[in-house]
């Protein structure tokens, strides 16, 4: 989970660039923050598939196949 303080200099950096632009060494910092925010969107976005389960209208569950290996392998601790 990204901190308050980075998620405020993502934002901070987004205004100035639209505003007047960036130095080198702000789009840097920008670049690097970006993308910790995207790593921590897909991380906690496959968290919450993991914890999915589908089920169609007569009640059984039709969870994909690969869905439930990649629930096995959470369990057994690999990520």
């Amino acid at each position: 989970m990204l901190t308050k303080d980075k998620l405020n200099r993502i934002n901070e950096l987004a205004r100035k660039s639209k505003a007047e632009g960036l130095s080198v060494k702000e789009q840097k910092e920008q670049k690097s923050l970006r993308a910790e925010y995207l790593q921590n969107v897909r991380k906690s976005f496959k968290n919450q598939l993991k914890s999915t389960k589908i089920v169609d209208e007569e009640g059984t569950d039709v969870t994909p196949q690969k869905l439930k290996d990649e629930k096995e392998r959470a369990k057994k601790g690999f990520h």
